[in-house]
């Protein structure tokens, strides 16, 4: 659902980010550089003519392989390297830490700064004032958290174009999994809507193109453990390989159970617990 925001509300989010107006002087890159990329969650770049803006979405981001400011100025270079603009480097983390996220690369005479924005600090009054921005409101700051879901239901259901609908129906029940219970955003963001999120249907289809070239009979299992995969990336970060290959293991109806139980786990550890359990059940039966 990030790529949904990004790709298609990449104005509204570097407008917000900047903190001005941006228009229409926005083009979005390709996010894959010639050399093989350091993962975040999810980045975009954008080419906004005197600069290239590089936004990142984290979900924690102490758990990486590679350290946040390492993989920050090694996206500088190569950037700088390939466009001579000057780099403006954001990172959003969507998961609220106690956990010091640093904001500086500095080894020896080497110096690298960028920015690092903590959604969960952030005033929701400007998310709110962009459609696009809204799955993201469910995230910022706020007294009284489930009135501001509330909040970003009721708009979101409001808006008058199906498609923008649905997707930002679905961005902002996959966000909210972030901070709220799964039963209070079952009650306020309508599962027939988010069905119809063309985000949502092109993931599913991807995967089960990949999954006819590979022979899989049913290529809709592939599409569900890709859905699946992405979900927990966007929770709880990269995924250990030992995790990826459990969850390709899991048939079809533990599949469909493990979609409605992520959205309880508060950790990667319930998603561990999780899996032990049910290869454990299915190697007893």
């Amino acid at each position: 659902m990030l790529k949904y925001l990004t790709e298609h509300h990449g104005a509204a989010l570097a407008s917000w980010l900047l903190g001005r107006p941006i228009g229409t002087r926005i083009r979005l890159l390709k996010n894959e550089l010639s050399l093989q990329p350091i993962r975040a969650d999810w980045l975009a770049l954008y080419d906004l003519e005197e600069e290239i803006l590089h936004v990142e979405f984290e979900t924690d981001p102490a758990k990486s392989d590679v350290p946040l400011p390492l993989r920050m100025l090694d996206y500088f270079v190569r950037l700088y390297r390939l466009y001579r603009k000057p780099v403006r480097q954001v990172v959003i983390v969507l998961h609220q830490t106690g956990v010091e996220i640093p904001d500086e690369f500095r080894v020896g005479e080497t110096y690298h700064r960028f920015r690092v924005i903590r959604i969960w600090e952030q005033d929701a009054a400007p998310l709110l004032a962009e459609e696009g921005l809204l799955p993201l409101a469910v995230l910022a700051r706020s007294d009284k958290p489930e009135k501001l879901l509330r909040e970003v239901a009721e708009r979101v259901q409001n808006i008058a174009q199906p498609d923008m609908r649905a997707d930002l129906t679905a961005a902002a029940f996959m966000l909210g999994g972030l901070r709220f219970d799964k039963k209070l955003l079952r009650s306020l963001f309508r599962e027939e809507i988010m069905i119809q999120s063309s985000s949502y249907q092109d993931v599913v289809k991807r995967s089960e193109k990949r999954g006819e070239r590979r022979g899989v009979k049913r290529g809709e299992n592939l599409g569900r453990i890709k859905w699946l995969k992405d979900s927990l990336l966007l929770r709880f970060g990269v995924l250990s390989e030992s995790i990826q290959a459990a969850l390709e293991k899991l048939n079809s109806a533990d599949q469909v159970q493990l979609i409605l139980a992520q959205l309880d786990f508060k950790s990667i550890d319930d998603l561990s617990t999780w899996l032990e359990q049910h290869q454990s059940h299915n190697g007893a039966a």
